[in-house]
């Protein structure tokens, strides 16, 4: 019988992770600025898909039902992409996919996983007359998913540089070498006589 108190692999896997400062600080940047991106282009696909469907109104009217939602909202938008960055940073050297493609589909899983939700927000959220209905809104989950795949685009690719693994530099050897590393046939070969 197993030890009742043994950690679950989960539990095992994040008391060995460590977290390093810089990546995850780094990656909090990366994730803002992508839900900037997110932000600054909402207008452009609000056209684009014919959706008034506007994350940054959904967050600010949560908090701020007048018409101050907009710094409200696009201040916890910000804040939850830093969160999610952050978290990425750390979690995306682990995934078994090819670099580029990591934020991209960590954004859409989330982006899956995520949106049934919407029924709730529909139900519960205290500007919901205000908001448009997205349960069963084709044009808004198109929204949403273009917009968690331009996420995931730019915060994996800032991620992936700014946390980059610093290229190796060849060590430093006293006078000339050749391009094979093991110097020149002039240091091999010994002139002075032996005595």
């Amino acid at each position: 019988m197993p030890y009742p108190f043994a950690p679950r692999p989960l539990q095992l896997l994040i008391s060995t992770m460590a977290i390093d400062r810089t990546r995850t600080l780094r990656g909090a940047v990366c994730g803002a600025v992508a839900t900037a991106a997110w932000a600054l282009q909402q207008p452009l696909d609000k056209a684009l898909f014919g959706s008034r469907f506007d994350d940054v109104e959904l967050l600010g009217r949560l908090v701020d039902a007048g018409d101050g939602w907009y710094p409200a909202g696009l201040f916890l938008h910000v804040q939850n992409g830093a969160i999610f960055g952050a978290v990425y940073a750390n979690v995306a050297p682990l995934l078994p996919l090819p670099p580029v493609v990591r934020g991209p589909a960590v954004a859409l899983l989330e982006n899956g996983l995520t949106w049934p939700l919407v029924r709730l927000v529909d139900r519960f959220h205290p500007a919901r007359s205000q908001l448009p209905t997205l349960s069963g809104n084709r044009r808004a989950l198109a929204q949403a998913t273009w917009r968690h795949l331009l996420f995931g685009i730019v915060l994996g690719e800032l991620e992936r540089r700014l946390n980059a693994e610093p290229e190796p530099v060849p060590p430093d050897y006293p006078g000339e070498f050749s391009s094979n590393g093991h110097g020149t046939l002039a240091h091999a070969v010994s002139v002075e006589p032996a005595s």
